[in-house]
């Protein structure tokens, strides 16, 4: 059987495909692909104050989260098998200056601060970016002249660096950048290893596109830019070539991990990364693919179940070593229940 590939079987008439998959223990013995909930990531979404679980409607389930609400979502997830959660904070106030985003007393800071104390084996990784923070909800300082609006690219690398820093000051495991500045991973590594924090690992939003799967996480997040679009630092969905330049650059800036998102419409960019750079690699299945399958099967049309795993499966497929999705907690759990 050496040598034997796709364009070669038919030289050996006796194989049959379906020998092995007669039985759910052959099929298991065979599976070339595994699915495990030590490979997701639970995203949350923290705001001040007490008992707040404000439900985002566009997102059935998923909740803005006070402190001691996200504490209790967060050790449900982790029970159920869940390893990490990605925090995104909400503040009271924004500005032009985006100061909530690296306030040492910021909802992020807080956040980590409660969950090492009382959850201290949950891996804590927080989402470095400034649009929730901005009064104007883009992702960076912005300048007005006579040609119109521009984000400022290497003014905001500061801005990302100090908020990096003051989440991983306060416990935070991991940093995971995802303004789609230029530069802002060597900025952020640079800043770490200056404090000290140089084993902090930093999660690259490497090849991020300007999706319009984003639609129900600017609800969840308040992010929503108030005038213009991302289109100008996010990428384009058609170019994905482009891709592995981003990821190349933030690889040799110092990512240690590098993400693809969104995830199901950008399989072929998740496969492409794994096999060009070998590094760990995320897929973020965000807001619209989990509202899509929520909405459908409210409806009766789909299996929530099923088509979630598959899903999950199909990253896995690709390439995707670390599965970042709103159904984590319930994945984990159907996995558990999986003969």
């Amino acid at each position: 059987m050496e040598g034997m590939n796709l364009h070669s079987v038919g030289q050996f008439p006796a194989y049959r495909p379906r020998r092995l998959r007669q039985s759910a223990a052959l099929r298991r013995l065979v599976c070339e692909t595994q699915l495990s909930a030590a490979q997701l990531v639970l995203p949350l979404f923290v705001r001040a104050g007490r008992k707040v679980r404000r439900p985002i409607e566009a997102m059935p389930g998923v909740f803005q989260l006070s402190p001691d609400e996200l504490l209790r979502e967060a050790a449900r997830a982790h029970e159920a098998g869940v390893p990490a959660v990605l925090l995104f904070g909400i503040p009271d106030k924004k500005d032009a200056k985006a100061s909530g985003a690296y306030a040492s007393n910021g909802i992020v800071q807080q956040a980590v601060r409660l969950l090492k104390r009382e959850c201290p084996e949950l891996l804590i990784v927080t989402d470095v970016c400034l649009c929730e923070y901005m009064s104007h909800g883009h992702c960076g300082i912005v300048h007005r002249d006579r040609t119109g609006v521009k984000v400022l690219n290497d003014p905001t690398l500061k801005l990302l660096a100090q908020s990096a820093a003051s989440h991983v000051e306060a416990g935070a495991d991991m940093v995971a950048p995802s303004d789609m500045m230029d530069g802002r991973v060597r900025a952020i590594r640079e800043k770490l290893d200056a404090l000290g924090f140089t084993d902090t690992p930093i999660l690259s939003y490497a090849a991020k596109f300007a999706s319009a799967y984003y639609g129900p996480f600017r609800e969840a997040a308040e992010s929503a830019p108030q005038f213009g679009d991302r289109r100008g630092y996010q990428m384009d969905p058609a170019n994905a070539a482009e891709a592995l330049r981003e990821v190349a650059l933030d690889i040799q800036e110092g990512a240690d991990i590098v993400m693809v998102k969104p995830a199901l419409a950008y399989l072929d960019i998740v496969h492409r990364v794994k096999a060009e750079f070998g590094y760990p690699t995320a897929a973020y299945a965000v807001s619209a693919e989990y509202s899509m399958v929520k909405a459908a099967a409210a409806n009766g049309w789909i299996d929530e179940r099923a088509v979630t795993l598959e899903s999950l499966l199909a990253m896995r497929r690709a390439g995707a070593d670390i599965l970042i999705t709103y159904a984590a907690t319930d994945a984990a759990r159907w996995l558990k229940e999986r003969p």
